[in-house]
């Protein structure tokens, strides 16, 4: 192809009527070899107890909280930088520092650079409205609802979360994963901005996992369609789901592929002409397969399979929840 190319350049086969050809070709070659990028950076951040290998993702904290973040890479002889506009930043010891949230609400970036490659990790720090604030049922107009008053078995992760994202029109379009916008994740109920979400670091990074492993496994997709993601406690009891879902606490979503049209439906992957619950169940087996490995095992959590129905499509769950669950309906 490429040697056809330069003959036409050359003008050894140049008329009007190959221009089409040629400009086909051309556009074919340069987007020949796009291949889908986890996005992995040279190094990682440590936070709390995730380890974020991505060049951009989302971190959650409290107004005043204090995080410490350190940069991690095979070389322990480089010496990274640490960037940020607001927040207080206390160097702690080499490549690992303290950083001080402030005290409003708001997205505050952070950067970590790599000394000597072009590599860098952004941080978009959301600085929550904290859960105290929460009116009765109600934060800055938006309906929230009532959390269980009692956590289920006593598990500290189904006590009220610590805070709310606050998104308006603007922020909503901000990645909080390589792959993920922070409005893939907003609650189906109506209501008008701002809106409020709640979201685990953790369901992100396994996110990001599950989209590498479909793309290594031969399934094409640049993102997951994300049917359902954080629920307030209100739109949950309103569509009669079980009122300990993890999708209350932003460590859920349901999922599916949605590439080929992108339609809003699962697309038809075992290619038999129709969309159904095999669909699913291949998604569904491919995640499952990922808890054999070793790594994996932070992400331990629920993973169900569901058909279709006169509301929706076949989907599948994810969560991490910190214990295996496995249903399918």
């Amino acid at each position: 192809m490429i040697a056809f190319i330069k003959r036409i350049h050359h003008g050894n086969l140049y008329f009007p009527c190959l221009i089409p050809i040629y400009l086909f070709m051309l556009t074919s070659l340069i987007y020949a070899d796009v291949r889908f990028s986890s996005r992995k950076a040279c190094f990682s951040v440590k936070f709390n107890e995730e380890i974020i290998p991505y060049d951009i993702m989302g971190v959650f904290v409290l107004p005043g909280e204090k995080i410490t973040l350190q940069a991690l890479d095979k070389d322990k002889n480089q010496t990274f930088v640490l960037r940020a506009r607001k927040g207080t930043i206390v160097h702690k010891a080499k490549n690992r520092w303290q950083w001080l949230a402030p005290s409003e609400k708001g997205l505050y970036p952070i950067t970590i650079i790599h000394p000597q490659s072009p590599d860098s990790i952004i941080l978009n720090v959301f600085v929550m409205v904290p859960y105290k604030e929460l009116q009765g049922e109600y934060l800055n107009g938006y309906r929230i609802g009532k959390y269980p008053s009692a956590s289920l078995k006593k598990l500290s992760i189904y006590e009220p979360p610590k805070g709310f994202i606050e998104v308006t029109r603007e922020m909503e379009e901000t990645y909080i994963a390589p792959h993920f916008k922070l409005k893939q994740f907003l609650c189906k109920q109506n209501g008008d901005y701002p809106k409020y979400v709640v979201l685990k670091e953790r369901l992100l990074l396994k996110l990001e996992l599950i989209l590498t492993k479909l793309n290594d496994t031969g399934y094409h997709c640049n993102t997951l369609h994300i049917m359902s993601g954080y629920r307030t406690p209100f739109y949950n009891k309103a569509i009669g789901n079980v009122k300990y879902s993890y999708h209350l606490w932003g460590g859920a979503a349901d999922i599916f592929i949605d590439e080929d049209p992108k339609d809003g439906n699962m697309d038809d992957l075992n290619k038999d002409g129709t969309i159904d619950y095999r669909d699913a169940t291949i998604l569904y087996e491919i995640i499952d397969r990922m808890y054999e490995q070793s790594w994996y095992k932070i992400f331990i959590g629920g993973l169900g399979r569901y058909k279709k129905t006169h509301n929706h499509g076949p989907f599948v769950h994810v969560d991490v929840r910190g214990f295996r669950a496995r249903w399918g309906r």
